[in-house]
């Protein structure tokens, strides 16, 4: 009945008795238990089935509880095993209630009814009990009488035995103290060989015993791990045999046959063996003979120790230091090492001593060894690293070094670190210097920076330069555009007005001088605004097709002029919407035909536009204008899209023109990372093409509002002009008369400011250059001091410095350059009232 295993909690079912300690599951069982415990018990063993009992009332720490358990016949054990499972229920507490007396009974009689039915089960369990007794006590009264005649054939043996006892106690009294003699000796036997084992088994170094055979009787826990094997692959094995012959050496095999036979030991025999999975391996062999204390077998212990690191660590040690001593031998930098507080050389490498031009160094202190180091510091900074133990590090240490051949001190730099040298015991004792002479980077650097300052100084002499062409430009842009707004402006107010055709034809032969001179002003503007580096691209929608066809339509009338045929080759697979700078890309193709139209007198003209290749985001277009023209001379070809160049050296007297917009035209389609090209043979014509990449996109093209004709529009704004130059002055005031709007005119910003503060306008049109206040700083006081908002257009002829960002950070609106076009101001200033 002892319990040999429990799991989970016990103490509402068993707890130990007070007196002897016990195991016995009866004596544990709380009280009321153990009845019920013996009874099923009896009837599991005799049944061979579960056995269970419910509802066992006990009270267990102040609580009524019901208990439950079930006893179980476990199979397939030698002896007879039960397994037990108890469960407990917790009954609630139930408050009775005075006033209640049929609950009372009611409570009463199921308690009755309860006790009644384990009183039935009780006499009934006792019932088969006393069976099970009587059938017991029947079979021990037929063993009794088996007995009782038994006894009598004993008693007349003891008889016998009784003479011979006193001789057998005699003996044994004899045999006890001999045995336990063994019984001692057993013990220490025991320990020895469990001291023994014990140290065997927590050795890191592999271990193996041998029989007279060589086989494996058994091996140590690092044996298996080290040499990656196990107890089924090793035990009972040939030595020679395991592990696929690995261990099959024929020195091993004359080494390991001497042991028992000549009783020899086998001390630290080297062997290299190669290992399947891990590599090869160098290693120690140690073996002697041992005995089996139990069978007396004559046993060889084999100790196996694996050296393979240490070997290897041998080696890189070995290998490091020769490394080390050709490093510190041949190294460039000056190395050495100063011992104790005096700073005696210890260790000086051979760099050193070429640094400072001296042979005997070692054992002297530094002062003494080096007495040009007086007062230079270097001393101190070795008594700071020797006391503190802090590193000292410096890029850029002077030294003033005296030869053995130069009595005159030479300026020296060293790139310098100094750190302590420590003993076992951590105490600094030296200082190890290491050294760089750096005299020549330093000069270098010096010179270098001195390079770099004249550079710099030249730099700056370049972009003033520039500065003073871009201010040039901007000046002589100011200066020609001023008289040219009037001089076209008024041309195109004036062919408004009833003339003969002599007065037309002189105004016509005006107008085209103006226009060739704005052209000549803006091939030269361009040009400033690439080498200035303010030519900037735009990426907005456009379709490239109607693009096309509206520049090529302004040719029109010229083509039929000259009776030639402009032919358009447009390729369909182009996507419709693409995202770049058209304007640019119209000023590039404008510029190509109109060259191909002024050089070509019959023929055609083919402009052509293919689709190289795409991608998901991009496209590039190879775009080419080719005519049938005069042609290029071949050694012409190279300098075509310079400055200033053209073909011939009489072609501007007969055709005109700056020769700058090929350089243009060049410079716009590298700026965009395209390429361009040219091929011409003379009195054939000539092909310009050029590759350009667009992004593709999905959005749509925003057409401008084309205002109406201002002749058709009735509304009337009323507009202040601030315009310095008087001529523009009578030009804006008849511009607006013509759109019918009312306006005031003053001469600088000053004044439009005065004026603003007693009138209100719709609209300011504000030139930007002009005496005592100019348009910048009037539109910044007008928007921040004043707080109108007010649309503000910009007017100015200086189109190379102007900056649009500049004119939207001060507060303008929009911006448009002169000579004025009128249909362009007249649209500029009807949107900003829609939008107002």
């Amino acid at each position: 009945m002892d319990i040999v295993h429990i799991q989970g909690i016990i103490m509402p079912f068993l707890e130990h008795p007070q007196g002897k300690p016990t195991f016995n599951l009866l004596k544990m069982a709380r009280e009321g238990l153990a009845f019920e415990l013996r009874n099923a018990l009896h009837k599991a063993k005799i049944s061979k089935e579960a056995v269970t009992k419910e509802n066992i009332p006990a009270r267990i720490e102040n609580k009524q509880s019901l208990i439950s358990f079930q006893v179980i016949p476990l199979t397939d054990t030698v002896e007879q095993h039960f397994l037990i499972v108890f469960e407990e229920k917790i009954l609630p507490d139930v408050e009775l209630q005075s006033d209640t007396k049929n609950t009372q009974n009611e409570d009463a009689k199921k308690r009755y009814e309860q006790l009644e039915k384990e009183l039935s089960q009780t006499r009934e369990d006792m019932r088969s009990i006393t069976e099970d007794m009587e059938a017991a006590n029947e079979e021990l009264q037929s063993s009794n009488e088996e007995m009782q005649s038994s006894n009598e054939e004993m008693q007349s043996l003891n008889e016998e035995l009784e003479t011979s006892k006193e001789e057998l106690q005699s003996t044994n009294e004899e045999l006890t103290i001999v045995n336990q003699e063994m019984l001692d000796k057993q013990e220490q036997l025991n320990a020895a060989r469990f001291y023994a084992e014990s140290i065997i088994a927590a050795l890191r170094e592999p271990l193996v015993i041998l029989n007279k055979s060589f086989r494996i009787i058994t091996a140590n826990a690092s044996f298996y791990k080290k040499f990656n094997t196990d107890e089924q692959e090793v035990e009972g094995k040939l030595f020679y045999e395991i592990q696929n012959h690995q261990w099959d050496d024929d020195t091993i095999r004359l080494l390991l046959e001497k042991i028992l036979p000549k009783k020899e030991k086998l001390t630290d025999f080297e062997i290299i063996l190669d290992f399947p999975k891990i590599g090869k391996r160098h290693l120690l062999m140690n073996a002697s003979q041992v005995v089996n204390e139990k069978t007396t077998e004559q046993l060889i212990l084999l100790a196996i120790e694996d050296v393979t690191d240490k070997v290897h660590s041998k080696k890189q040690i070995e290998s490091n230091a020769l490394l080390i001593q050709n490093i510190y031998m041949n190294a460039p930098a000056s190395i050495c090492t100063f011992k104790g507080p005096k700073h005696i050389y210890e260790l000086v490498n051979p760099a050193y001593q070429k640094l400072f031009d001296k042979r005997h160094l070692v054992g002297k202190p530094l002062l003494e060894a080096l007495p040009e180091l007086e007062g230079q510091g270097v001393d101190k900074i070795l008594d700071n690293v020797y006391n503190t133990g802090e590193i000292f590090k410096s890029t850029e240490i002077p030294v003033m070094l005296a030869r053995e051949d130069n009595l005159e001190p030479e300026q020296r730099y060293f790139n310098t670190t100094m750190q302590p040298i420590f003993n076992e015991e951590h105490k600094i004792i030296g200082v190890v210097n290491f050294g760089y002479d750096v005299t020549e980077q330093i000069m270098a650097r010096k010179q270098i920076e001195e390079s770099v300052a004249l550079a710099e100084a030249a730099t700056q002499i370049a972009e003033n330069a520039v500065i003073a062409k871009q201010q040039f430009l901007s000046n002589m842009s100011h200066e020609i555009r001023t008289p040219m707004n009037a001089i076209i402006g008024f041309t195109k107010v004036l062919s408004k007005t009833e003339l003969t055709e002599k007065q037309k034809e002189y105004l016509q032969a005006i107008k085209i001088g103006g226009d060739a001179l704005i052209v000549l002003i803006n091939d030269i503007l361009d040009l400033a605004k690439v080498d200035a580096g303010k030519m900037t691209f735009a990426q907005m929608p456009f379709k490239m097709a109607s693009s096309i066809s509206a520049m090529l339509h302004l040719f029109e009338t010229k083509i039929e002029e000259k009776n030639i045929k402009l032919v358009k080759e447009y390729d369909d697979k182009i996507p419709e919407v693409l995202l770049g700078d058209s304007v640019r890309l119209h000023q590039i193709i404008l510029n190509l035909v109109s060259n191909a139209v002024k050089f070509t007198s019959k023929g055609k003209i083919t402009v052509c536009v293919n689709l190289l290749n795409q991608d998901e985001e991009k496209v590039t277009l190879e775009f080419a204008v080719t005519d049938t023209g005069i042609g290029i001379a071949e050694n012409s070809l190279k300098n075509i899209f310079d400055d200033f160049q053209q073909a011939y050296t009489d072609t501007t007297r007969a055709y005109g023109g700056t020769g700058l917009g090929l350089s243009i035209v060049k410079q716009l389609v590298e700026k965009q990372g395209g390429t361009i090209e040219v091929k011409s043979k003379i009195g054939e014509g000539s092909t310009f093409s050029f590759t350009l990449s667009f992004q593709k996109t999905n959005d749509e093209v925003v057409l401008e509002n084309v205002a109406e004709q201002y002749q058709t529009e009735t509304k009337s704004f009323r507009v202040l002009v601030v315009e310095d130059i008087k001529l523009n002055q009578l030009l804006m005031r008849t511009i607006l008369d013509d759109f019918k709007f009312e306006c005031d005119i003053v001469d600088n910003g000053k004044i439009a400011i005065e004026k603003l503060q007693t009138n209100t306008y719709d609209i300011i049109l504000m030139d930007l250059q002009m005496p005592e206040m100019n348009g910048f700083e009037a539109t910044e006081h007008i928007r921040n001091k004043m707080n109108l908002q007010t649309p503000i257009i910009a007017l100015t002829a200086d189109v190379t410095t102007v900056d649009v960002e500049k004119c939207k950070a001060v507060g303008m609106n929009d911006y448009i350059s002169k000579p004025i076009d009128e249909k362009l101001l007249y649209n500029k200033i009807l949107d900003l009232m829609k939008l107002k």
